[in-house]
């Protein structure tokens, strides 16, 4: 177990947008890791090792790509095992691993069934079921955390109060004109910070630190989106490995079971 010295660190999704940056901020830090950087492909998971290795030169950490599927419980099933064997446990389990489908939907690519379903698939039941696997691994560390990467678009009372963020107004009448709401993405990130809230109380007595973390409105490429978002004020994606180092690290503990933005405290 080549890794029994350092923190050992999970993240789903870690290809790209703030799955990658947060691994790239993990491996900049003073601190000593390991890193298991989750990819669906390992094809992908190559090239952003690659990328990492180009942008950051010298680091205490090392990195270990992890092939896993969050929507195949073979996949997760399988992860766990490697794992297992070869570290025997993780310290930090980061759910980054999302999809948005919705203007995927809109353009016709997809049934809005499709959309719907697969948003919860990857965002919801996968997040589940991959912490519920990956529980045992977690209860071994003196100092478990576990991160839900969740959305500001998520918070039901900003929604009650108006449609967060506010769009222009939607004239009367059906169909609507096609716009790009990111309805299915928001409620499935909605049913994650419940479910965040679920795990935290199922593990508070275990000591497991739990979060719903939101990176904010970044430019990550989610969703086919990188260039509107840019376009829309979008901030860097590496604002959001950041924040998530920085929980990872106990800079949010006094936090634990809320959701935890850039600026503090996010509503639920």
């Amino acid at each position: 177990m080549a890794a029994a010295s350092k923190t050992v660190v999970l993240v789903t999704g870690a290809n790209s947008g703030i799955g990658w940056e947060t691994v790239k901020a993990l491996l900049r830090s003073t601190r000593t890791y390991h890193i298991l950087m989750g990819t669906r492909s390992l094809e992908k998971g190559e090239a952003a090792l690659e990328a990492l290795k180009k942008d950051v030169a010298e680091t205490n950490s090392t990195v270990e790509l992890l092939q896993v599927d969050v929507a195949s419980d073979d996949s997760i099933s399988d992860a766990f095992d490697k794992v297992q064997a070869t570290h025997g446990r993780i310290d930090t389990l980061v759910n980054n691993a999302g999809i948005a489908l919705d203007a995927a939907c809109v353009y016709g690519d997809i049934s809005m069934r499709e959309a719907w379903n697969k948003a919860y698939d990857v965002n919801v039941s996968g997040a589940n079921i991959m912490t519920h696997t990956f529980v045992p691994l977690l209860l071994k560390s003196s100092d478990p955390r576990l991160l839900f990467v969740t959305s500001g678009l998520a918070s039901v009372e900003r929604m009650s109060e108006a449609h967060y963020p506010v769009p222009p107004p939607i004239p009367a009448g059906w169909p609507k004109k096609a716009a790009v709401l990111p309805s299915a993405y928001r409620a499935s990130k909605t049913a994650l910070n419940m479910m965040m809230l679920s795990w935290h109380w199922v593990l508070k007595e275990d000591g497991v630190k739990v979060w719903s973390v939101s990176p904010g409105f970044l430019a990550t490429g989610l969703g086919g989106q990188r260039a509107s978002m840019a376009r829309r004020g979008a901030g860097p994606a590496s604002t959001g490995g950041e924040l998530i180092t920085t929980l990872i690290e106990g800079g949010k503990d006094a936090d634990v079971g809320k959701v935890v933005g850039g600026a503090g405290i996010l509503p639920f």
